[in-house]
């Protein structure tokens, strides 16, 4: 085994910064910002606003639980092994398997126990921060001031317990982190339910949650991005449809021994 190396202090400096120290509410973006926030903070929110936090907001309402899973051919696998069934791709879907990422298709699927919902991004993410045994919530525009309300009165959101809210993003076809609007205002109106926190904002908070203040209407903003876009444009409407309801829903997914289920 190779000997771990010691950070120097600058390193050691750099590593502390990144946590955004001194605040009750904390932001970053994609799979190394949650990692980085998972190191300091009690609470972490994924947003995958198109689609997967948006998904597993729509399953667990309707009584499932919700595996979240790396994107790949192992989810069918994993599935089998815990006795769940597995979504497929939105394309890939028939009468007798209708289960997908799609929030819309979850909507009249049939209810199942148990559900392995496959992501390549708050997925991911989720699968990854529940190794860090912190609770982990997963958050959309549906139901972001539920979240919000339920991280206060849990007693999240000073500095000593700290919420880490991570915007998923997307990805460029090299895999890099591609930001996009959908997430940043998805994270934006949690953080605007935790605005009052006793910790406050981070400078990187206090940002995001401009974005949400100059953005007069949220739904246009999501439907006319390049992710609102482009799933319209490959006939599914209906899942922007369905995460652009602001606020309809009281329901908190909570990652509990690496399974979503109601609070």
């Amino acid at each position: 085994m190779t000997p771990s190396r010691r950070l120097t202090s600058a390193e050691a400096l750099a590593a502390a910064v990144y946590g955004q120290p001194g605040s009750g509410a904390r932001f970053d973006w994609g799979l190394t910002g949650a990692a980085e926030l998972g190191r300091v903070c009690a609470a972490l929110v994924v947003v995958d606003v198109l689609s997967f936090t948006t998904a597993v907001e729509v399953a667990v309402a309707r009584g499932m639980r919700v595996h979240p899973f790396p994107w790949g051919e192992q989810a069918a696998e994993y599935a089998v092994r815990v006795g769940a069934t597995a979504a497929v791709g939105r394309r890939q879907t028939t009468a007798e398997h209708p289960w997908s990422l799609s929030p819309a298709a979850l909507s009249s699927a049939p209810v199942v126990a148990d559900l392995v919902l496959p992501s390549p991004n708050g997925s991911a993410i989720s699968a990854a921060a529940s190794a860090t045994g912190l609770p982990v919530v997963a958050a959309c525009l549906r139901n972001a001031r539920a979240v919000g309300h339920w991280l206060r009165r849990q007693g999240y959101g000073t500095v000593d317990a700290p919420i880490g809210v991570i915007a998923s993003g997307e990805r460029w076809p090299d895999g890099s982190l591609r930001p996009s609007v959908e997430d940043q205002l998805g994270a934006a109106s949690v953080l605007d339910a935790l605005s009052g926190v006793p910790g406050g904002l981070s400078v990187e908070a206090a940002m995001a949650l401009a974005a949400l203040a100059s953005t007069p209407d949220v739904p246009a903003a999501v439907r006319g991005s390049v992710s609102g876009r482009e799933l319209t444009e490959n006939g599914f409407a209906g899942d922007v449809d369905v995460a652009v309801r602001i606020g309809v829903s009281n329901v908190v997914p909570v990652l509990h021994q690496g399974v979503f289920s109601a609070a």
